[in-house]
């Protein structure tokens, strides 16, 4: 991810925030907080992942693992978050939907105890039409990355 030449905000988007500006909530509400905000480019969302969660009774219960696929839905979540924070009123009511997914890799289990950091950061936007990549790490390792198109729509 390199946008380290923009400015990085201190703006914090707390469980509050983030349920003001997103629709989602328990049991697919997939990001606690969002950090290192830079407008319109790129964001942290932090997801503190729990024994609780209602997938690890299934997948896999002797030995749980959080889903990529829940991981891939935390970086939408953190990058929706930012546009809709980013943009602000002129999105009210209006809802983003994943387009597409590309290039997921999965290298490490997520489980329960652990706290990732999804890192998203804006490839491309034209209009409604965005395109990020996103990884996600657990202590500093990597542990997913995808690169996924999601386009903003009336509700």
């Amino acid at each position: 991810m390199d946008s380290e030449n923009k400015q990085v905000t201190d703006t914090v988007l707390n469980i509050e925030d983030i349920m003001r500006i997103l629709p989602h909530r328990y049991p697919m509400l997939l990001v606690d907080r969002i950090v290192d905000v830079v407008p319109q480019t790129s964001a942290t969302g932090i997801k503190n992942v729990t024994a609780n969660e209602p997938y690890f009774p299934g997948h896999f219960p002797e030995r749980p693992v959080m889903p990529g696929v829940m991981i891939i839905e935390s970086m939408a979540q953190t990058a929706a978050a930012l546009i809709v924070w980013s943009i602000g009123e002129e999105l009210e009511g209006k809802l983003v939907y994943f387009m597409s997914i590309d290039s997921a890799r999965f290298r490490k289990p997520v489980v329960p105890g652990d706290q990732l950091e999804v890192h998203v950061e804006a490839k491309q936007h034209r209009g409604p039409v965005w395109k990020f990549a996103g990884e996600g790490k657990v202590d500093g390792h990597l542990v997913a990355e995808a690169t996924f198109t999601a386009m903003i729509m009336d509700n």
